[in-house]
């Protein structure tokens, strides 16, 4: 569904990502880990089409997208919850949920309930502020916002972190919902390591822009694991 072949990308004159090859396959949860600074939200940024990609290429579903802006990706399927959620402070729970259907089909102006039931808190604040919202929140209304328009795939950048406990259970519910009807494929940047080997059926591990490990939860070596996670 999601293949990226020798990515290169970064900011002005860096060179972050080093030859980044990685596959997400349909329905599949897939983790990519690694310290911070390494290139995961780098990564993450150059598959929306936020950073361009330099050398490569980036096919989905059989379609190289590495030109497309990030609008023309958003339409093709790709749904993204940024690190730092960035949903609008100053707009309504509500206003921010209609927004996740601005590249559905023309006349979609329902929020879909099924989405909805993922996140029932969401339903009893439609009228307040986002920026109101504590920081768990409003990462499950930036999540309820992407999955708005069915997305087949999902880009989450460390949807866990700075939240409460049972809100980061909460997520990995609904992300282990989705895993189980298998029709979204997610790409997940996470730093738990429970986290993720309770969610992923495959795990890459970058170290200084490249993919240092890979595969399942099963296959990895957790010397080798904890070697490339450790500070």
């Amino acid at each position: 569904m999601l293949s990226l072949q020798r990515i290169e990308s970064g900011y002005g004159e860096s060179n972050v990502l080093r030859g980044v090859n990685l596959d997400v396959l349909p329905g599949q949860v897939v983790c990519l880990m690694g310290r911070n600074g390494v290139g995961k939200t780098t990564l993450m940024k150059t598959l929306m089409g936020l950073l361009k990609t330099r050398k490569g290429a980036i096919h989905w579903k059989g379609q190289d997208i590495s030109a497309l802006e990030p609008a023309k990706r958003a339409k093709a399927g790709i749904g993204y919850v940024p690190q730092g959620r960035e949903i609008f402070p100053q707009l309504t729970v509500k206003e921010n949920l209609l927004l996740g259907l601005e590249t559905s089909a023309p006349g979609g102006k329902t929020f879909p309930e099924d989405v909805l039931a993922m996140f029932p808190v969401l339903a009893t604040m439609y009228g307040r502020q986002g920026g109101d919202l504590s920081g768990g929140q409003q990462q499950q209304l930036a999540f309820a916002r992407a999955l708005a328009s069915r997305p087949g795939l999902l880009l989450l950048d460390e949807p866990t972190e700075g939240i409460q406990p049972s809100i980061v259970e909460d997520i990995r519910q609904v992300i282990l919902q989705i895993k189980a009807k298998g029709d979204i494929s997610v790409l997940l940047v996470e730093q738990s390591i429970d986290f993720v080997r309770g969610a992923a059926d495959f795990i890459y591990v970058m170290d200084k822009g490249a993919i240092a490990l890979q595969g399942s939860p099963d296959e990895l070596d957790m010397s080798q694991f904890e070697h490339h996670l450790s500070v």
